[in-house]
């Protein structure tokens, strides 16, 4: 109670609030004591009040969220967030919001990063390699935009919230988009279909002109960009199991590259301009597969943190 809290130095309190679940019958000085204190032991404080004694508090703490209904001018003045609705369940929805938002953002970027190494790599391998063919040109360049930014803007942006959204712990406030794990993610499927290209490019050119080469090489890379972004729908849910989650701009961005892809390859004047030679339905398989398996060990990943997840939700006896 306040009266305990008063005779207590700031440091016996920043020890023993940890400890303490409920204060009662505390002044407006004890609150925002309360909220250094907590501070003080590196967590993240949030501070709900509506009153004219509850400014000082709000305003220290990291989020500070005011009733906007019932509260004060000053509480209002002095939080990061006001309730509109004056409902505490809102805050629950705001936090799911933004662990959604900063979770579509990470994969996102991930999608960004893995899809870029490829390009570059195609695009600058061939500079070390005289007897090479150029593997990537601006219209390829050009097209590939086509599938990387309605990805990046609609089907990421509009992804529904992770299953355990709500069941992990917070993130740690120094913990950036660009963390170990998410830049270790992005990279390791980057060079997966860079390495499953090139390996499709020099099996190819054994047998095939540098023209058909560069086309199977090419239909790879699209085809494994559509499971790029497939399996970096969820990094929980596999992607077979995502399919039966709506999201419409996945249905038109796959069927646009899909059907861009197919004229490219199949109508004369597009494999003139994309500079490919026509290929055999067993040449168009071999790439297809390829595409396909490239980056499908981020499902065996995804398999064992879902059986993580589920460890630490069984109750110990």
């Amino acid at each position: 109670v306040g009266a305990e809290l008063e005779r207590m130095s700031d440091e016996e309190l920043a020890r023993r609030v940890s400890d303490v679940q409920i204060f009662a019958r505390v002044v407006p000085e004890q609150k925002l004591r309360i909220v250094n204190a907590l501070k003080a032991n590196n967590e993240v404080v949030a501070m709900t009040g509506d009153g004219v004694n509850d400014a000082p508090a709000l305003k220290a703490a990291h989020i500070g969220i005011a009733m906007g209904g019932r509260g004060t001018d000053v509480a209002r003045e002095a939080a990061s967030i006001v309730l509109l609705d004056d409902d505490f369940s809102s805050i629950v929805e705001a936090v799911k919001l933004g662990r959604r938002i900063y979770d579509n953002i990470k994969k996102a970027i991930v999608f960004i990063v893995a899809v870029h190494v490829p390009i570059a790599g195609l695009s600058m391998l061939p500079v070390f390699f005289a007897d090479w063919p150029l593997l990537i040109l601006p219209v390829h360049i050009a097209f590939l935009q086509l599938i990387i930014d309605p990805a990046c803007t609609l089907i990421f942006e509009a992804e529904q919230a992770e299953a355990d959204v709500m069941r992990r712990p917070p993130r740690k406030r120094d913990v950036g988009l660009f963390s170990k794990e998410t830049l270790s993610i992005a990279l390791l499927q980057g060079f997966s279909i860079l390495a499953v290209c090139l390996g499709v490019f020099l099996l190819a050119r054994r047998d095939h002109a540098d023209d058909a080469a560069r086309a199977l090489t090419f239909v790879t890379l699209v085809v494994a960009f559509i499971v790029v972004i497939l399996v970096n729908r969820s990094w929980l849910r596999s992607a077979v199991a995502m399919f039966r989650v709506p999201n419409p701009a996945v249905r038109w961005v796959l069927l646009g590259a899909v059907t861009f892809l197919g004229v490219a390859v199949l109508v004369p004047f597009a494999r003139r301009l994309f500079h490919f030679a026509p290929l055999h339905l067993t040449d168009l398989l071999l790439s297809l597969g390829a595409g396909l398996l490239c980056v499908l060990w981020f499902e065996v990943a995804k398999r064992v943190r879902r059986a993580r997840a589920g460890s630490r939700l069984v109750p110990s006896s």
